[in-house]
């Protein structure tokens, strides 16, 4: 016991140490908590609101997020730029690599606004019930007209992930949590939820899903305003040019869009592998889809804040790539996976041990508990399932983070496709070819397909192909 207290104590306090991660991680961990406590009350509140709106959130909002996380995959990939010029000894391009960022949100929010016609052919696709389609129809196409501010804000926010001092995204996420909520519970419920407060009314209509997708828009924008003003400032200028280094940069840009589009479509080959696998569920009906969505926003309890790891590991590796010090990267990863594993398996033991409390919460107020009971006794079986491949989804959020912050973009890209294809798509295809497809089997599936992608990249990040990699002109070769 003596040494393996040792073990864990000289890791503390090292370089690339569990002290230093949990320094910008944790603050990340606090955004990203922030986030799924927006998503999760989001849900909540909709569920209270009625079936179908509980039903339409999870595709329309997965399908809009594939889109957003696709393109806030290049434009949020300035935070790795900015992490190997600080590592580099560059301050004087981190103002540079920020406002490319910046340039390409631009050319995304236009790309996002366009989406706003592909929303009734998609849903139509999905050929889910009308009621169903007409407010997925309604909450994609808010959602994704707004997430322009959402790009805004990873670019900005990549300014001090990069660096290492992630406060300042911390203070601008929570504080947007701190809008959205009561916002959300408002533009849901109007009146209604006002009466249930013991408010008088003010004449608010009660806009559902509309009213959902709105406060998320409106906390995407406190956040964008606040990281703007937090780095626009004289001092910051002096020591990183974030206000001089506005011009449009080719050289850069290009190396943005080389690194950053591969990751984006690592985005989009997740995302796309869930809202697929959201519709294919959606086909078993109503009741079968609104328990896939509830157990997927209980899912987001656990994921998102990893996302804060990723996040940090990305930015830690990327130093030390900027440092020409890949073994360093290597080790930051190790120990940050200690400590992504040390939250995922007591939470995952929690899922599982409150499985049926958990969907209780979700109880919807338009739904009679009898009607309601067959999609909570569904909900807890997909619950057992969450708890299972969470315990290796560790490996997935630290080695892709470091990967990614060691510009290895491309590579997991194609690893990330032929795992959507091979352990996902063809496997659900051949269920339904033998007439064995079910929500059980589906469920089945995607279990073992997050498994699988969790050993592939284990495997990827110690073949050890990106110590070559360098991703900005001023690392060492």
């Amino acid at each position: 016991m003596p040494d393996i207290r040792e073990y864990f104590r000289g890791r503390w306090g090292a370089p690339q140490g569990y002290a230093e991660i949990l320094r910008v991680g944790m603050p990340l961990v606090a955004s990203m908590a922030s986030s799924t406590v927006m998503q999760f009350t989001d849900r909540l509140f909709l569920s209270k609101y009625s079936v179908n709106a509980i039903a339409a959130s999870m595709p329309a909002s997965i399908a809009s997020l594939t889109i957003m996380l696709t393109l806030m995959g290049v434009c949020g990939y300035a935070s790795v730029l900015i992490a190997q010029y600080v590592g580099s000894g560059a301050p004087q391009r981190v103002g540079s690599a920020l406002w490319q960022g910046i340039w390409s949100a631009l050319l995304g929010s236009l790309v996002l606004g366009a989406c706003w016609f592909a929303a009734v052919p998609l849903f139509d696709l999905a050929g889910h019930d009308l009621p169903v389609r007409a407010q997925e129809v309604t909450y994609f196409r808010v959602l994704t007209v707004g997430s322009g501010l959402a790009l805004f804000g990873a670019s900005l926010g990549g300014f001090y992930s990069g660096r290492g001092q992630t406060r300042p995204v911390m203070v601008a996420n929570v504080a947007a949590a701190l809008v959205n909520i009561p916002l959300d519970y408002l533009l849901i419920f109007g009146d209604q939820g006002l009466g249930a407060l013991g408010l008088p009314p003010v004449g608010l209509p009660a806009l559902g899903v509309l009213g959902a997708a709105l406060a998320t828009v409106a906390g995407w924008l406190v956040s964008m305003l606040i990281l703007a003003r937090l780095i626009f400032t004289r001092e910051h200028d002096r020591l990183y040019g974030v206000l001089s280094g506005w011009r449009f940069e080719w050289d850069m840009f290009r190396r943005l869009l080389r690194y950053g589009l591969p990751s984006g479509m690592n985005f989009f080959m997740e995302l796309v592998g869930v809202a697929w696998f959201s519709f294919e569920v959606g086909k078993f009906g109503k009741e079968a889809l609104a328990a896939s969505n509830i157990a997927f926003s209980l899912n987001s309890l656990v994921f998102l804040p990893m996302l804060g790891l990723n996040i940090a590991v990305s930015s830690l590796a990327g130093q030390a790539m900027g440092r020409g010090r890949p073994v360093e990267a290597e080790l930051v990863s190790r120990h940050t996976l200690h400590l992504a594993f040390a939250y995922m398996l007591p939470t995952a033991v929690l899922i599982a041990v409150f499985a049926g409390p958990l969907m209780d919460i979700f109880a919807p107020g338009d739904m009679d508990p009898a009607a309601f009971a067959p999609i909570r006794a569904t909900g807890i079986t997909l619950l057992y399932f969450i708890a299972l491949y969470s315990l290796v989804d560790a490996g997935n959020i630290v080695y892709f983070g470091a990967l990614k912050g060691a510009g290895d973009t491309l590579g997991v890209m194609f690893l990330l496709g032929f795992a959507l294809v091979f352990f996902l798509a063809l496997p659900i295809l051949v269920l339904k070819l033998f007439g064995l497809d079910s929500l059980i089997s589906y469920w089945m599936v995607f279990t073992l397909y997050i498994m699988l992608l969790a050993v592939t990249a284990v495997i990827r990040f110690y073949r050890r192909r990106w110590h070559g990699i360098r991703v900005v002109e001023t690392a060492p070769r």
